[in-house]
């Protein structure tokens, strides 16, 4: 069996497969790892670590041409597309819950394509889960971006020049990044507030140090697999008037909150970004999704009513060895259900195997993708 790695767009700096990966991948006995030259440049990962470990740096086409298994981040190119066969198998974070046209692309190929954002949240599947690891990454990095555009210090400073007080952070949406969000603020001495629909986020944001602002009326979310649900309108204008009060306290707004498949739910209104304090910074991670915040431009840093604000949804990309390292863990944790003896054995029985495939042999495996595709 053989495994190819292809470079990522000219966007993106993390790299799919690290060479620690390689050598976990010969432990599964296959054959030949292919990597396309300079794939983890960026990731500060030189072509000879790859081949000190046993695999082949080559170009794409020889990639595409031989491998069996074709491991990348993002979606591939349509030119890509079109080289593959039916007897391929791709893997990568595809986000298929908000491309229809991709995923009928691979249908037409006749592909099949497994999805790590696709996996189950559940206990078993926390080794493979990429969503909470690329997430960590985000929340980090996040408040360390905000801290290098806010025009103060965060922590608390008692000086021969008088007392500087702390930052004030207010987290929306507590899940795995605006966790570590709240966590990196807590370690920079900031003050933090932290928001979230989900009844289960209040005792983490507890645990944290931080306070949990609170909201009556929130939808019941325990079936929902820890994913955020959609909330009642009226539930929608309490929620806009107390964090447009809570935004006007803050020094530093971080968005994070976002619906699998569905567009980002409006948190800051214009009108509240137009209260905000002068100088202050919101980081809204849910850009690429239509933002949490109504003036977020994605892929742009912007001032609006003299605030600063970053639309970044692959904030992972700006860390991107231990965030390559993180994915590359994710993705052998996977290929370990998949790959038996060095061949591929795609067992549909397995809850985690089936939930993370999204096209085999012509048709639809995953059913959340199913209906996203006939609505």
């Amino acid at each position: 069996m053989i495994v190819g790695i292809l470079k990522e767009n000219n966007n993106e700096n993390r790299v799919a497969l690290n060479p620690i990966g390689v050598t976990t991948l010969q432990k599964f006995g296959v054959d030949k790892v292919l990597v396309e030259k300079g794939a983890g440049l960026k990731a500060f990962i030189a072509d000879e670590a790859y081949t000190d470990k046993g695999a082949t740096i080559t170009d794409p086409e020889t990639i595409i041409k031989q491998a069996d298994l074709i491991v990348k981040i993002h979606t591939p190119e349509k030119i890509v597309l079109d080289k593959l066969n039916g007897k391929q198998v791709l893997l990568g974070q595809l986000a298929p819950l908000g491309n229809k046209a991709f995923v009928q692309d691979l249908l037409d190929r006749n592909l099949t394509a497994f999805s790590l954002d696709l996996i189950p949240r559940t206990t078993r599947a926390q080794a493979m889960d990429v969503l909470s690891s690329m997430a960590t990454a985000s929340g980090y990095r996040a408040v360390l971006l905000a801290a290098t555009h806010l025009p103060s210090f965060i922590p608390m400073f008692m000086t021969a020049a008088g007392t500087i007080k702390p930052a004030k952070v207010l987290i929306l949406g507590a899940g795995v990044a605006g966790l570590q969000a709240i966590a990196t603020s807590r370690k920079l001495g900031a003050v933090v507030e932290a928001f979230d629909v989900r009844a289960a986020a209040k005792e983490e944001v507890l645990s944290l140090g931080a306070k949990f602002v609170e909201v009556e009326g929130a939808t019941d979310d325990t079936s929902a697999g820890g994913y955020a649900v959609e909330q009642t309108e009226e539930y929608k204008q309490r929620q806009a008037q107390l964090i447009q009060e809570k935004s006007k306290q803050a020094d530093i707004v971080i968005c994070t909150a976002q619906i699998p498949g569905r567009k980002a739910p409006l948190l800051v209104r214009k009108e509240t970004v137009e209260n905000m304090k002068a100088g202050s910074v919101i980081v809204d991670l849910a850009a690429s999704t239509g933002g949490n915040c109504e003036v977020t431009e994605n892929g742009k840093i912007i001032t609006y009513s003299g605030v600063t604000i970053i639309g970044d949804s692959n904030l992972p990309s700006g860390i991107p060895t231990d965030a390559s390292q993180m994915f590359s863990k994710n993705v052998t944790n996977f290929l370990k259900l998949i790959i038996k003896e060095g061949q591929l054995d795609l067992n549909f029985e397995d809850d985690i195997v089936e939930g993370a495939c999204l096209t085999h042999k012509g048709g639809l495996k995953n059913e959340r993708v199913k209906k996203m595709m006939t609505s």
